[in-house]
């Protein structure tokens, strides 16, 4: 299960663990892009199910996971990829609505989602959850408040889980990126392409296909290994605000 599936990390995930033969489960709120999608990774020849659902949504998240039970559909990886930011702003000129958007998908989201499947892993004795972290649960950054405690909190949640899940072959881990070229930076100005596209002009940043990389490594250790938190960095990149700017020729 991804969730997140129809851009940027979420979507590469999905399509390299399509092509090494894993059946999908993907939930986004955009059902045009995921029935794309679909459409797209069934030619690997993978069973792909999708469904629109807002991870806020408590709700239909519990519906939708109930419903899979219901069907016999069993969720060996759950890949909590769904987030976002919101303004880049001082505390206090920030936006309530900006902050609950970030803490009810980040957080909230997040805990919807991994409430609903984990217990049918302890049940099994066998899945594993990755949780799409940032360096900003590492290091904040000027103007990242809320945003880097929302994944200052996935950092905390990840390795609290870790403690809980002792004694089980049930496993979590985080994958967290420094700068990513996605539509993140679209989001976090709402929909201002030119200002979103100055975070990413002369850096050499990295691309949701490295972190799928990633998340395909974590997830193909020996049963004996857990990764607990994986940080990947571009190399121009040493810390969430010092960069290399250049120019970039991919």
């Amino acid at each position: 299960m991804v969730t997140g599936a129809t851009a940027g990390i979420g979507e590469a995930c999905a399509r390299t663990l399509a092509e090494a033969g894993v059946h999908l489960v993907l939930l986004a709120r955009r059902g045009d892009r995921l029935r794309a999608l679909a459409t797209e990774l069934d030619a690997t020849g993978v069973d792909v199910l999708t469904h629109a659902v807002d991870v806020r949504n408590r709700d239909r998240v519990t519906k939708f996971t109930d419903w899979l039970e219901d069907v016999g559909v069993t969720v060996d990886i759950l890949l909590n990829n769904a987030g976002l930011s919101r303004g880049l702003d001082d505390l206090h000129d920030g936006s309530h609505e900006d902050w609950d958007d970030m803490i009810d998908t980040n957080i909230k989201g997040l805990l919807n989602v991994t409430r609903a499947i984990l217990p049918g892993m302890i049940a099994r004795d066998s899945g594993h959850v990755v949780n799409i972290g940032s360096i900003a649960g590492h290091m904040v950054y000027p103007k990242g408040n809320v945003y880097c405690a929302t994944k200052y909190a996935v950092r905390a949640l990840t390795d609290a889980t870790n403690l809980d899940l002792v004694g089980t072959k049930v496993r979590m881990s985080s994958v967290d990126p420094g700068l990513v070229e996605t539509e993140f930076s679209l989001v976090r100005f709402r929909g201002d392409a030119e200002r979103a596209k100055t975070i990413y002009e002369g850096v050499d940043s990295l691309m949701p296909e490295d972190i799928a990389d990633a998340v395909y490594y974590v997830l193909n250790q020996r049963q004996r290994v857990n990764v607990l938190n994986m940080l990947i960095m571009p190399t121009v990149q040493r810390s969430p605000f010092v960069m290399a700017r250049e120019e970039v020729d991919r």
